[in-house]
Protein backbone atom coordinates (compact mmCIF):
# COMPACT_ATOMS: atom_id res chain seq x y z
CA UNK A 1 0.00 0.00 0.00
CA UNK A 2 1.12 3.36 -0.39
CA UNK A 3 -0.68 6.95 -0.09
CA UNK A 4 -0.99 9.80 -1.85
CA UNK A 5 -2.54 12.12 0.26
CA UNK A 6 -3.09 9.88 2.61
CA UNK A 7 -5.14 7.62 0.22
CA UNK A 8 -5.18 3.79 -0.21
CA UNK A 9 -5.26 2.57 -3.14
CA UNK A 10 -6.05 -1.12 -4.42
CA UNK A 11 -6.44 -3.02 -7.64
CA UNK A 12 -9.93 -4.34 -8.05
CA UNK A 13 -10.82 -7.22 -11.18
CA UNK A 14 -14.50 -7.05 -12.43
CA UNK A 15 -15.26 -10.33 -13.87
CA UNK A 16 -17.76 -10.31 -17.12
CA UNK A 17 -19.46 -13.33 -18.08
CA UNK A 18 -20.26 -12.89 -21.65
CA UNK A 19 -19.87 -15.18 -24.14
CA UNK A 20 -17.23 -14.91 -27.29
CA UNK A 21 -16.27 -16.45 -30.55
CA UNK A 22 -13.43 -18.85 -29.92
CA UNK A 23 -12.89 -20.22 -33.67
CA UNK A 24 -12.93 -16.54 -35.68
CA UNK A 25 -11.95 -18.36 -39.07
CA UNK A 26 -14.58 -21.10 -38.86
CA UNK A 27 -17.41 -18.41 -37.96
CA UNK A 28 -16.38 -15.96 -40.61
CA UNK A 29 -16.67 -18.91 -43.65
CA UNK A 30 -19.77 -20.26 -41.94
CA UNK A 31 -21.12 -16.47 -42.38
CA UNK A 32 -19.77 -15.73 -45.94
CA UNK A 33 -21.17 -19.40 -47.44
CA UNK A 34 -24.72 -18.70 -45.44
CA UNK A 35 -25.13 -16.08 -47.24
CA UNK A 36 -23.38 -16.78 -50.46
CA UNK A 37 -21.59 -13.89 -51.11
CA UNK A 38 -19.47 -16.15 -53.44
CA UNK A 39 -21.92 -15.53 -55.79
CA UNK A 40 -21.59 -12.32 -55.97
CA UNK A 41 -17.80 -12.51 -57.17
CA UNK A 42 -16.06 -14.28 -60.87
CA UNK A 43 -12.74 -14.96 -61.60
CA UNK A 44 -10.19 -12.42 -61.81
CA UNK A 45 -12.63 -9.69 -59.93
CA UNK A 46 -10.60 -6.91 -57.58
CA UNK A 47 -12.62 -7.13 -54.91
CA UNK A 48 -11.97 -3.88 -51.95
CA UNK A 49 -12.41 -4.75 -48.13
CA UNK A 50 -12.55 -2.04 -46.21
CA UNK A 51 -10.09 -1.45 -43.40
CA UNK A 52 -10.99 1.48 -40.28
CA UNK A 53 -8.62 3.33 -37.88
CA UNK A 54 -10.01 1.76 -34.68
CA UNK A 55 -8.37 -0.99 -32.88
CA UNK A 56 -10.72 -3.81 -33.30
CA UNK A 57 -9.56 -7.17 -31.72
CA UNK A 58 -7.67 -9.23 -34.23
CA UNK A 59 -8.77 -7.38 -36.84
CA UNK A 60 -5.42 -8.28 -39.48
CA UNK A 61 -6.65 -11.79 -38.53
CA UNK A 62 -9.96 -11.19 -39.83
CA UNK A 63 -9.11 -9.20 -42.81
CA UNK A 64 -6.60 -12.21 -43.97
CA UNK A 65 -9.47 -14.69 -43.48
CA UNK A 66 -11.54 -12.81 -45.84
CA UNK A 67 -8.90 -12.10 -48.25
CA UNK A 68 -7.94 -15.46 -48.39
CA UNK A 69 -11.89 -16.72 -49.07
CA UNK A 70 -12.07 -14.56 -51.77
CA UNK A 71 -8.57 -15.88 -53.05
CA UNK A 72 -9.79 -18.93 -53.12
CA UNK A 73 -12.70 -18.00 -55.60
CA UNK A 74 -10.06 -16.38 -57.47
CA UNK A 75 -10.75 -12.66 -57.23
CA UNK A 76 -8.13 -10.36 -56.43
CA UNK A 77 -8.99 -8.81 -53.28
CA UNK A 78 -7.34 -5.60 -51.60
CA UNK A 79 -7.45 -3.35 -48.56
CA UNK A 80 -9.01 0.02 -49.06
CA UNK A 81 -8.13 1.90 -45.99
CA UNK A 82 -11.83 3.38 -45.08
CA UNK A 83 -11.18 6.19 -42.38
CA UNK A 84 -12.74 9.05 -43.34
CA UNK A 85 -9.98 12.55 -42.40
CA UNK A 86 -7.75 10.27 -40.22
CA UNK A 87 -4.37 9.88 -41.03
CA UNK A 88 -4.17 13.16 -41.85
CA UNK A 89 -6.55 13.41 -44.06
CA UNK A 90 -3.18 11.78 -46.75
CA UNK A 91 -2.85 8.28 -48.65
CA UNK A 92 0.51 7.93 -46.72
CA UNK A 93 -1.09 8.79 -43.87
CA UNK A 94 -4.08 6.45 -43.92
CA UNK A 95 -1.41 3.81 -44.40
CA UNK A 96 0.55 4.29 -41.45
CA UNK A 97 -2.88 4.32 -39.39
CA UNK A 98 -3.26 0.88 -40.85
CA UNK A 99 0.16 -0.53 -40.36
CA UNK A 100 0.00 0.62 -36.67
CA UNK A 101 -2.65 -1.85 -36.17
CA UNK A 102 -0.58 -4.94 -37.79
CA UNK A 103 -2.39 -3.90 -41.01
CA UNK A 104 -0.01 -4.85 -43.71
CA UNK A 105 0.49 -6.71 -46.84
CA UNK A 106 2.94 -9.35 -45.43
CA UNK A 107 0.47 -9.95 -42.79
CA UNK A 108 -2.77 -9.85 -44.47
CA UNK A 109 -1.96 -11.26 -47.90
CA UNK A 110 -3.10 -8.49 -50.00
CA UNK A 111 -1.88 -4.87 -51.08
CA UNK A 112 -3.93 -1.60 -49.80
CA UNK A 113 -4.41 0.80 -51.77
CA UNK A 114 -4.73 4.27 -50.08
CA UNK A 115 -5.81 7.33 -51.65
CA UNK A 116 -7.85 10.31 -51.28
CA UNK A 117 -9.59 11.11 -54.19
CA UNK A 118 -13.17 10.22 -54.34
CA UNK A 119 -16.44 10.26 -57.01
CA UNK A 120 -19.55 11.81 -56.22
CA UNK A 121 -21.84 8.97 -56.30
CA UNK A 122 -25.21 10.43 -56.00
CA UNK A 123 -27.49 12.55 -53.51
CA UNK A 124 -29.29 12.21 -50.53
CA UNK A 125 -33.34 13.04 -50.47
CA UNK A 126 -32.51 16.05 -48.87
CA UNK A 127 -29.80 16.61 -51.63
CA UNK A 128 -26.69 15.99 -49.74
CA UNK A 129 -23.64 14.91 -52.23
CA UNK A 130 -22.83 10.70 -51.09
CA UNK A 131 -18.97 11.05 -52.21
CA UNK A 132 -16.47 7.12 -52.17
CA UNK A 133 -13.11 6.53 -52.06
CA UNK A 134 -12.61 6.52 -56.14
CA UNK A 135 -10.45 3.10 -56.16
CA UNK A 136 -13.33 1.18 -53.98
CA UNK A 137 -16.12 2.34 -56.32
CA UNK A 138 -14.39 1.54 -59.60
CA UNK A 139 -13.41 -2.11 -58.17
CA UNK A 140 -15.39 -5.04 -59.49
CA UNK A 141 -17.02 -5.46 -55.86
CA UNK A 142 -16.75 -4.04 -52.02
CA UNK A 143 -16.95 -5.83 -48.70
CA UNK A 144 -17.02 -3.38 -45.76
CA UNK A 145 -15.86 -4.82 -42.50
CA UNK A 146 -16.47 -2.96 -38.99
CA UNK A 147 -17.09 -3.08 -35.75
CA UNK A 148 -20.26 -2.08 -34.56
CA UNK A 149 -20.34 0.57 -31.66
CA UNK A 150 -21.82 3.21 -29.94
CA UNK A 151 -21.43 6.33 -31.32
CA UNK A 152 -19.99 9.31 -29.20
CA UNK A 153 -22.11 12.00 -30.22
CA UNK A 154 -25.94 10.32 -31.15
CA UNK A 155 -27.95 8.34 -30.22
CA UNK A 156 -30.01 6.39 -33.12
CA UNK A 157 -30.67 2.87 -35.10
CA UNK A 158 -27.46 2.94 -36.54
CA UNK A 159 -24.66 4.45 -34.77
CA UNK A 160 -20.91 3.57 -35.70
CA UNK A 161 -20.78 0.58 -37.54
CA UNK A 162 -21.48 -0.74 -41.30
CA UNK A 163 -23.72 1.94 -42.64
CA UNK A 164 -21.07 4.49 -41.05
CA UNK A 165 -18.13 2.64 -42.55
CA UNK A 166 -20.08 3.28 -45.91
CA UNK A 167 -21.34 7.16 -45.59
CA UNK A 168 -17.98 8.43 -43.43
CA UNK A 169 -15.09 6.02 -43.90
CA UNK A 170 -15.43 4.94 -47.73
CA UNK A 171 -16.12 9.14 -48.05
CA UNK A 172 -12.72 10.22 -47.09
CA UNK A 173 -12.09 13.60 -45.91
CA UNK A 174 -14.76 15.15 -48.33
CA UNK A 175 -17.43 12.62 -47.45
CA UNK A 176 -16.78 12.63 -43.39
CA UNK A 177 -17.02 16.39 -43.62
CA UNK A 178 -20.41 16.73 -45.00
CA UNK A 179 -21.57 14.00 -42.62
CA UNK A 180 -20.08 15.71 -39.88
CA UNK A 181 -21.74 18.92 -41.46
CA UNK A 182 -25.06 17.68 -42.01
CA UNK A 183 -25.03 16.97 -38.16
CA UNK A 184 -24.34 13.08 -38.79
CA UNK A 185 -27.77 11.43 -38.30
CA UNK A 186 -30.06 10.21 -40.35
CA UNK A 187 -27.44 11.63 -42.86
CA UNK A 188 -24.94 8.95 -42.37
CA UNK A 189 -27.91 6.19 -43.03
CA UNK A 190 -29.51 8.02 -46.14
CA UNK A 191 -25.99 8.42 -47.72
CA UNK A 192 -24.93 4.86 -47.16
CA UNK A 193 -28.42 3.71 -48.43
CA UNK A 194 -27.42 5.83 -51.07
CA UNK A 195 -24.35 4.09 -51.97
CA UNK A 196 -25.57 0.63 -51.25
CA UNK A 197 -27.57 0.85 -54.34
CA UNK A 198 -25.32 2.52 -56.57
CA UNK A 199 -21.99 1.27 -55.45
CA UNK A 200 -20.60 -2.56 -56.41
CA UNK A 201 -21.25 -3.39 -52.33
CA UNK A 202 -21.93 -6.89 -52.04
CA UNK A 203 -21.96 -7.49 -48.17
CA UNK A 204 -20.12 -6.63 -44.79
CA UNK A 205 -19.36 -8.26 -41.85
CA UNK A 206 -20.40 -6.99 -38.67
CA UNK A 207 -18.23 -7.07 -35.68
CA UNK A 208 -18.79 -7.21 -31.92
CA UNK A 209 -17.14 -6.72 -29.40
CA UNK A 210 -17.67 -7.57 -25.75
CA UNK A 211 -16.68 -5.73 -22.14
CA UNK A 212 -13.20 -7.94 -22.37
CA UNK A 213 -12.47 -6.91 -25.59
CA UNK A 214 -13.13 -10.06 -27.22
CA UNK A 215 -14.92 -10.82 -30.49
CA UNK A 216 -18.49 -11.36 -29.44
CA UNK A 217 -20.44 -11.77 -32.38
CA UNK A 218 -19.40 -11.83 -36.14
CA UNK A 219 -22.31 -11.59 -38.76
CA UNK A 220 -22.31 -11.33 -42.71
CA UNK A 221 -25.02 -10.02 -44.54
CA UNK A 222 -25.66 -9.54 -48.00
CA UNK A 223 -26.17 -5.81 -49.74
CA UNK A 224 -30.01 -5.77 -49.06
CA UNK A 225 -29.73 -6.84 -45.66
CA UNK A 226 -26.75 -4.62 -44.29
CA UNK A 227 -29.16 -2.10 -42.88
CA UNK A 228 -31.00 -4.93 -40.45
CA UNK A 229 -28.23 -6.29 -39.54
CA UNK A 230 -26.30 -2.80 -38.31
CA UNK A 231 -29.22 -2.24 -36.29
CA UNK A 232 -29.78 -5.70 -34.47
CA UNK A 233 -25.71 -5.96 -34.37
CA UNK A 234 -25.93 -2.32 -32.59
CA UNK A 235 -28.91 -3.78 -30.08
CA UNK A 236 -26.54 -6.29 -29.05
CA UNK A 237 -22.92 -4.17 -28.63
CA UNK A 238 -25.31 -2.05 -26.16
CA UNK A 239 -26.13 -4.33 -23.89
CA UNK A 240 -22.29 -5.53 -23.85
CA UNK A 241 -20.98 -1.88 -23.20
CA UNK A 242 -18.57 -1.41 -20.58
CA UNK A 243 -18.83 1.38 -18.18
CA UNK A 244 -17.25 2.21 -14.70
CA UNK A 245 -17.83 0.91 -11.49
CA UNK A 246 -20.26 3.98 -9.93
CA UNK A 247 -21.88 7.12 -11.25
CA UNK A 248 -20.00 9.81 -8.88
CA UNK A 249 -16.09 9.89 -9.31
CA UNK A 250 -14.28 12.84 -8.17
CA UNK A 251 -11.37 12.12 -10.18
CA UNK A 252 -10.15 10.08 -13.23
CA UNK A 253 -7.04 9.04 -14.00
CA UNK A 254 -6.61 7.81 -17.86
CA UNK A 255 -3.17 5.96 -18.46
CA UNK A 256 -3.95 6.63 -22.48
CA UNK A 257 -5.67 7.77 -24.70
CA UNK A 258 -6.03 7.63 -28.68
CA UNK A 259 -8.18 7.41 -32.08
CA UNK A 260 -7.28 3.55 -32.05
CA UNK A 261 -8.97 3.51 -28.74
CA UNK A 262 -12.23 5.64 -29.13
CA UNK A 263 -13.32 8.04 -32.04
CA UNK A 264 -13.09 10.38 -29.16
CA UNK A 265 -10.25 9.19 -27.76
CA UNK A 266 -11.74 8.27 -24.79
CA UNK A 267 -14.93 7.02 -25.29
CA UNK A 268 -17.82 9.33 -24.33
CA UNK A 269 -19.68 6.25 -23.51
CA UNK A 270 -17.83 5.59 -20.50
CA UNK A 271 -16.57 8.90 -19.03
CA UNK A 272 -20.41 10.71 -19.69
CA UNK A 273 -19.02 13.95 -21.41
CA UNK A 274 -20.73 14.04 -24.40
CA UNK A 275 -19.86 17.74 -25.91
CA UNK A 276 -17.72 19.45 -23.29
CA UNK A 277 -16.22 19.09 -19.81
CA UNK A 278 -18.99 20.56 -17.95
CA UNK A 279 -21.54 18.33 -16.82
CA UNK A 280 -25.24 18.38 -17.24
CA UNK A 281 -27.11 17.60 -14.19
CA UNK A 282 -28.61 13.80 -15.79
CA UNK A 283 -24.90 12.76 -17.08
CA UNK A 284 -23.97 9.48 -15.82
CA UNK A 285 -21.18 9.31 -14.81
CA UNK A 286 -20.62 12.12 -12.86
CA UNK A 287 -16.80 12.95 -13.29
CA UNK A 288 -15.36 16.29 -11.92
CA UNK A 289 -11.78 15.88 -13.12
CA UNK A 290 -10.14 13.68 -15.71
CA UNK A 291 -6.53 13.76 -16.26
CA UNK A 292 -4.96 11.56 -18.78
CA UNK A 293 -1.39 10.56 -18.68
CA UNK A 294 -0.82 9.62 -22.51
CA UNK A 295 -1.54 9.63 -26.06
CA UNK A 296 -1.42 6.30 -27.46
CA UNK A 297 1.63 6.20 -30.00
CA UNK A 298 -1.10 4.29 -32.45
CA UNK A 299 -3.07 7.58 -32.72
CA UNK A 300 0.25 9.02 -34.34
CA UNK A 301 -0.59 12.24 -32.70
CA UNK A 302 -4.07 12.68 -33.50
CA UNK A 303 -5.39 14.58 -29.87
CA UNK A 304 -8.62 14.66 -30.68
CA UNK A 305 -10.75 14.12 -27.23
CA UNK A 306 -7.95 15.69 -25.59
CA UNK A 307 -10.73 18.65 -24.99
CA UNK A 308 -12.62 16.51 -22.48
CA UNK A 309 -9.85 15.82 -20.43
CA UNK A 310 -8.60 18.57 -17.89
CA UNK A 311 -4.71 18.00 -16.90
CA UNK A 312 -2.53 16.08 -19.33
CA UNK A 313 1.94 15.49 -19.07
CA UNK A 314 4.19 17.43 -20.99
CA UNK A 315 4.71 13.71 -22.37
CA UNK A 316 1.06 13.89 -23.92
CA UNK A 317 1.55 17.31 -25.23
CA UNK A 318 4.95 16.69 -26.57
CA UNK A 319 3.02 13.78 -28.66
CA UNK A 320 0.14 16.06 -30.26
CA UNK A 321 -0.01 16.01 -34.13
CA UNK A 322 -1.59 19.39 -34.33
CA UNK A 323 -2.16 19.22 -37.88
CA UNK A 324 -3.71 16.21 -38.25
CA UNK A 325 -5.51 16.74 -34.67
CA UNK A 326 -7.14 20.06 -36.47
CA UNK A 327 -7.75 17.76 -40.13
CA UNK A 328 -9.95 16.04 -38.16
CA UNK A 329 -11.76 18.18 -35.43
CA UNK A 330 -12.46 20.56 -38.27
CA UNK A 331 -13.71 17.53 -40.98
CA UNK A 332 -16.12 16.63 -37.64
CA UNK A 333 -16.99 19.82 -36.72
CA UNK A 334 -16.11 18.94 -33.40
CA UNK A 335 -13.67 21.91 -32.52
CA UNK A 336 -13.87 21.84 -28.63
CA UNK A 337 -13.03 18.61 -28.37
CA UNK A 338 -8.95 19.72 -29.17
CA UNK A 339 -8.87 22.23 -26.74
CA UNK A 340 -5.90 22.13 -24.78
CA UNK A 341 -5.73 21.04 -21.25
CA UNK A 342 -4.20 22.48 -18.35
CA UNK A 343 -0.21 20.83 -18.86
CA UNK A 344 1.79 19.43 -15.83
CA UNK A 345 5.39 18.06 -16.48
CA UNK A 346 5.13 14.75 -15.08
CA UNK A 347 2.69 12.42 -14.17
CA UNK A 348 3.30 12.86 -10.43
CA UNK A 349 2.61 16.65 -10.77
CA UNK A 350 -0.65 16.03 -13.19
CA UNK A 351 -2.28 13.12 -10.32
CA UNK A 352 -1.06 15.51 -7.44
CA UNK A 353 -3.00 18.74 -9.34
CA UNK A 354 -5.97 16.47 -9.81
CA UNK A 355 -6.38 15.06 -6.72
CA UNK A 356 -5.80 18.79 -5.19
CA UNK A 357 -8.72 20.30 -7.54
CA UNK A 358 -11.13 16.93 -6.46
CA UNK A 359 -11.27 17.46 -2.97
CA UNK A 360 -13.61 19.81 -0.94
CA UNK A 361 -14.18 20.31 2.33
CA UNK A 362 -17.22 18.32 2.72
CA UNK A 363 -15.63 15.19 0.70
CA UNK A 364 -12.16 15.49 1.76
CA UNK A 365 -11.47 11.59 0.93
CA UNK A 366 -12.15 11.36 -3.08
CA UNK A 367 -13.12 8.70 -5.24
CA UNK A 368 -10.36 7.95 -7.55
CA UNK A 369 -10.99 5.68 -10.66
CA UNK A 370 -7.61 4.79 -12.49
CA UNK A 371 -7.98 3.04 -15.70
CA UNK A 372 -5.60 1.90 -18.36
CA UNK A 373 -8.03 3.17 -21.31
CA UNK A 374 -11.74 3.17 -21.80
CA UNK A 375 -11.66 -0.15 -23.86
CA UNK A 376 -9.97 -2.10 -20.96
CA UNK A 377 -12.59 -1.82 -17.65
CA UNK A 378 -12.01 -5.09 -16.55
CA UNK A 379 -9.10 -4.10 -13.99
CA UNK A 380 -8.41 -0.66 -12.68
CA UNK A 381 -7.04 0.54 -9.32
CA UNK A 382 -9.26 2.96 -7.13
CA UNK A 383 -9.37 4.78 -4.15
CA UNK A 384 -11.00 3.33 -0.49
CA UNK A 385 -14.12 5.10 -1.22
CA UNK A 386 -14.68 3.44 -4.45
CA UNK A 387 -13.70 0.35 -2.88
CA UNK A 388 -16.71 0.41 0.48
CA UNK A 389 -18.96 1.57 -2.46
CA UNK A 390 -18.78 -1.36 -4.73
CA UNK A 391 -18.37 -3.79 -1.44
CA UNK A 392 -21.19 -2.10 -0.18
CA UNK A 393 -23.47 -2.61 -3.26
CA UNK A 394 -22.79 -6.64 -2.82
CA UNK A 395 -19.50 -6.77 -5.30
CA UNK A 396 -17.92 -9.70 -3.70
CA UNK A 397 -15.75 -10.69 -6.32
CA UNK A 398 -13.40 -7.89 -6.72
CA UNK A 399 -10.26 -9.15 -5.50
CA UNK A 400 -8.95 -6.22 -3.74
CA UNK A 401 -4.82 -5.55 -4.25
CA UNK A 402 -3.31 -2.95 -2.32
CA UNK A 403 -1.56 -1.26 -4.55
CA UNK A 404 1.40 1.98 -4.76
CA UNK A 405 1.86 4.49 -6.87
CA UNK A 406 5.88 4.67 -7.37
CA UNK A 407 7.39 7.52 -9.57
CA UNK A 408 10.80 7.32 -11.47
CA UNK A 409 13.54 10.04 -10.73
CA UNK A 410 11.45 11.85 -13.57
CA UNK A 411 8.03 11.61 -11.51
CA UNK A 412 6.81 9.13 -14.56
CA UNK A 413 4.71 5.92 -13.64
CA UNK A 414 5.65 2.81 -15.19
CA UNK A 415 1.98 1.89 -16.15
CA UNK A 416 2.58 -1.87 -17.56
CA UNK A 417 4.14 -2.33 -14.44
CA UNK A 418 2.72 -0.69 -11.46
CA UNK A 419 -1.19 -0.39 -12.55
CA UNK A 420 -2.16 -3.03 -14.24
CA UNK A 421 0.29 -6.09 -13.53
Amino acid sequence: MITIQGLEFFKIKRTFHEACVENIEQEILVQLNKEKIGEKVFPGAEVAITAGSRGISRIPEILSIIIAYFKKLGARPFVVPSMGSHGGATAEGQIEVLESLGIKEDTIGAPIRSSMDVIEIGKTNYGCPVFMDKIAFNSDAIFIVNRVKVHTRFKADHESGLLKMISVGLGKKQGCSLMHENGLYPVIRDAALVALSKAPIIGGLGIVENSMKKIAKLAVARTEHMKRLDAELLVLEKSLLPSLPVDEIDLLVVAEMGKNISGTGMDTNVIGRVSSSCMSDNEKPRIKKIVVLDLHNASHGNALGMGLADIITRRFYEKIDFRATYENVIAANVLERAKMPVVQETDEEALSLGLKLSISPTDPVPKVVCIKNTLELSEMIVSRPVLSELEAKGCTDLSPEKREFVFDENGAIHVGEMWFS
